[in-house]
């Protein structure tokens, strides 16, 4: 069924990859890629609302202490603050693409590898339809099985996140964030 329009729901089913990105930006409303401060509590009260919602529920009742406990969970460089890797592992993400994704990106030499190949007239940028074949590239080179639609799905979701001046194409600086 659609989510309802408003705050993407956290509903603890596998989100999409571009849900999940939904679920970011809608936290990380500064859009400086951590969710921190207020915004940790809006994505904290939010997540526990929707595991009472699917019938998890701590045993734990003080919203302080609950946090507390989350972070020293999830937040594993212990700076304060929820980066995407550390959401992605919080959220059910399919296959979890994402942090595929940034495991590639971080291995620089084989990044750039991928990106000369595709970036084939030196502009430093890949247009949309040269990132299809990028990132077809760094999922095979993940092992990871996907199809067309999948791989629409993942373009379109990295074009959002990474595309910052909305220009349909990725700058090698924006794909370095």
């Amino acid at each position: 069924a659609p989510a309802p329009v408003g705050a993407p729901h956290l509903h603890l089913a596998e989100l999409t990859a571009s849900q999940f990105l939904d679920v970011w930006r809608h936290f990380d409303a500064d859009g400086n890629g951590y969710i921190e401060g207020k915004e940790l509590e809006n994505f904290f009260q939010e997540l526990e609302s929707a595991r009472k919602g699917a019938g998890v529920d701590s045993k734990n009742d003080n919203l302080g202490d609950k946090m507390k406990e989350f972070m020293h969970k999830y937040d594993k460089n212990a700076d304060g603050k929820i980066e995407m890797a550390e959401l992605a592992q919080i959220l059910p993400t399919e296959e979890n693409f994402l942090l595929c994704f940034r495991q590639h990106v971080g291995s620089s030499s084989e990044f750039m590898e991928a990106w000369r190949r595709y970036d084939t007239d030196r502009s430093g940028y890949i247009e949309a339809n040269e990132l299809k074949g990028f990132l077809s590239d760094l999922l095979k080179k993940a092992n990871r099985p996907y199809d067309e639609p999948k791989l629409q799905e993942y373009t379109q979701t990295i074009l959002r996140m990474f595309d910052m001046n909305g220009d349909g194409k990725l700058g090698l600086s924006e794909m370095s964030r």
